[in-house]
């Protein structure tokens, strides 16, 4: 019989598997390749998404894609999140940690995926102007909110529950901004006002309405084992707190508090992420595969100083 801690983290490293009993051999692969691949120890990217942070900023990234109804109108019309959200988050994992963590050619193939994917999700909207729109997932501008959206998500959550960042903030834009050009959308943004200034330009055509309504419920309350939701809880607030606040507002989201006393987030993620930390362990099983195709490269790398 399995222990209750055996189950839990076998639960736990399922969530973000699709219930695959082992390691993907997706990520096992990632120590093929002839190259460093895009990123390496040294970097912000790595830093980054080698965090527990991931856990808030994802959260969080759904949350402000969701305010763009284009975005939100290919999630609802084409996408089995409702019925599938394992499969949905395993299969964004994927892609993130190959472009991170894979050499080059793996990280454009797995792009490339993605793109072809893309090429079905067709339909329509109304914006805010009350005209119908047609939208495209690989449409560049539908392409650049969700960028854009992710980059904020990712850097607002490990600036407040992460650690320093190697180069600072500026650098983590910089560095996924190559994502975003693997992606094809155009000059991604390479530092936080850029990314400030790119985000501020979608503002008037965002919105919160019923389908927005929906979809943050699905994310407030997702299918998780009961071992998880108690955590789940803790980083969804740890999400909605870190939100920029025009973002929080749109969402009529609020940090939590008892009455007009907030209440304390920064703390209690810590605890969350340190214990999901441990039943994952760290580093990851893709940083783990990226480190030996450096060092079968010949790449002398420092030690990960994660755990």
């Amino acid at each position: 019989m399995i222990n209750p801690v055996a189950r839990w983290r076998r639960q736990l490293r399922g969530t973000f598997s699709n219930n695959s009993p082992t390691v993907p051999q997706w990520e096992r692969d990632l120590e093929k390749g002839d190259d460093a691949g895009y990123f390496g120890p040294d970097s912000a990217a790595w830093s980054v998404h080698g965090s527990m942070t991931t856990l808030v900023a994802g959260i969080q990234a759904l949350l402000i894609q969701a305010l763009h109804p284009g975005a939100l109108a290919g999630v609802h019309d084409h996408s089995n999140f409702r019925t599938d959200p394992l499969g949905r988050l395993a299969s964004t994992i994927q892609w993130i940690f190959t472009v991170s963590y894979g050499d080059t050619r793996t990280a454009q193939q797995a792009t490339t995926k993605v793109q072809r994917i893309h090429g079905y999700i067709r339909g329509s909207y109304t914006t805010n102007a009350g005209e119908e729109r047609p939208y495209a997932a690989n449409d560049p501008e539908l392409l650049r909110w969700v960028h854009l959206a992710f980059t904020q998500a990712f850097l607002s959550a490990h600036g407040a529950y992460g650690g320093p960042i190697p180069g600072g903030p500026d650098a983590y834009v910089a560095d996924w901004a190559v994502a975003g050009a693997l992606m094809r959308v155009p000059d991604p943004p390479t530092s936080v006002s850029e990314l400030t200034a790119q985000l501020a330009a979608f503002t008037c055509e965002l919105r919160c309405d019923a389908r927005t309504r929906e979809a943050v419920a699905f994310i407030r309350h997702p299918p998780l084992p009961r071992s998880q939701q108690a955590g789940y809880a803790v980083l969804f607030a740890a999400a909605v707190a870190a939100l920029p606040p025009v973002y929080r507002e749109l969402l009529h989201l609020h940090p939590p508090s008892l009455g007009p006393v907030p209440l304390p987030v920064r703390i209690p993620t810590r605890l969350v992420l340190a214990v999901v930390q441990w039943g994952l362990g760290s580093p990851g099983p893709s940083e783990t595969a990226a480190r030996a195709r450096r060092l079968r490269l010949g790449m002398q790398d420092a030690p990960s100083k994660r755990g």
